[in-house]
């Protein structure tokens, strides 16, 4: 069977899948302007349709994809659990594939936690000195708090709209991108024949193509500077690049998308790390603490054999079967 994976896997050639990725990142961005610059449609008279045709544009390019690395791919068996395998889609070990990457990147915002705990005393001492009750006036206030973020979120389009395509502050939609960034190009690269590490840091640099155009959008529609668009726009393609990388270590080593993809959906909700704050010092104490317990915890919350059998048949897009 290993014979027959590298026999079969020898087919996809290095530069067959860096150009397919190539070629999904740019049909990524190039099909959300196609409505009115290819169909010549004319301009959506609502936020509403404007998001209905972004939720289109979406799905459609996830499914091209998604057809587009099957037919590239290797892929011996074509009955629906073992497809989906190889994009990382799988029920088995699902609670581990939640938990752990959840925990882990968590640390990573260890300062924000802390800032918001911090907040969080301050506005009890203040609801103390007017002589109120703490524990009733909390439980009250954390209870609406959680409706209101349910009910918001669920009625409103901009809600899923940061889920399914691109947001409008440049974070990144999780569904759409870990499918086509990462469910479809990694599976391409490992099969080429590059190694681990090297998609690890290659996949990030298609994930960059696909926020390019935001240049010309600052550059020509905001007239932003030159130089002051290339900083915005670098400054997201670090932290793009550097997420990605992240991503893409979640989806190797564990063999699950929703690894990654539960990942960048928490870190759309928390926003950038907070690292210090000008009120304390313990913010960014927490901060390191939260950095280094990262760092140890990287590898043991990873390990392939918590989210796999070893009796898996992987092939060659299955990376973690030879991850230790």
């Amino acid at each position: 069977m290993e014979r027959e994976d590298a026999d079969a896997a020898a087919g996809v050639t290095k530069l067959k899948a860096v150009s397919a990725c190539i070629g999904m990142a740019v049909f990524y961005v190039a099909i959300l302007y196609s409505p009115t610059l290819i169909l010549r449609l004319p301009p959506p008279n609502s936020y509403t349709s404007f998001l209905t045709r972004r939720f289109i544009c979406a799905a459609v390019s996830s499914i091209v994809s998604l057809i587009v690395s099957s037919l590239i791919l290797p892929i011996t068996g074509w009955e629906a659990s073992s497809l989906l395998r190889v994009y990382g889609i799988r029920m088995d070990h699902i609670w581990q594939s939640l938990v752990y990457p959840l925990l882990l990147t968590s640390f990573m915002y260890s300062g924000s936690f802390a800032l918001k705990f911090l907040s969080m005393l301050q506005t009890s001492r203040e609801y103390l000195d007017s002589g109120g009750n703490l524990s009733v006036a909390c439980v009250k206030s954390i209870s609406l708090m959680i409706v209101d973020w349910v009910v918001s979120t669920a009625s409103c389009m901009s809600s899923w709209r940061n889920y399914f395509v691109k947001r409008r502050d440049w974070k990144n939609a999780p569904i759409t991108e870990e499918l086509v960034f990462r469910a479809c190009m990694i599976p391409l690269l490992l099969c080429g024949g590059f190694s681990t590490y090297t998609v690890i840091f290659l996949c990030p640099v298609f994930f960059s193509l696909a926020h390019m155009n935001h240049l010309l959008e600052f550059y020509l529609q905001r007239n932003y500077s030159l130089l002051k668009a290339c900083q915005v726009v670098g400054f997201q393609l670090v932290y793009t690049v550097i997420f990605g990388a992240y991503a893409s270590f979640l989806l190797i080593r564990t063999g699950h998308l929703t690894a990654p993809l539960i990942a960048h959906i928490f870190c759309n909700f928390m926003g950038l790390p907070v690292i210090h704050s000008g009120r304390s010092g313990m913010v960014s104490l927490v901060f390191v603490i939260g950095v280094v317990s990262f760092s140890k915890l990287l590898f043991p919350l990873t390990t392939p054999r918590l989210y796999n059998h070893e009796g898996d048949n992987c092939s060659c897009c299955h990376r973690y079967c030879s991850w230790s």
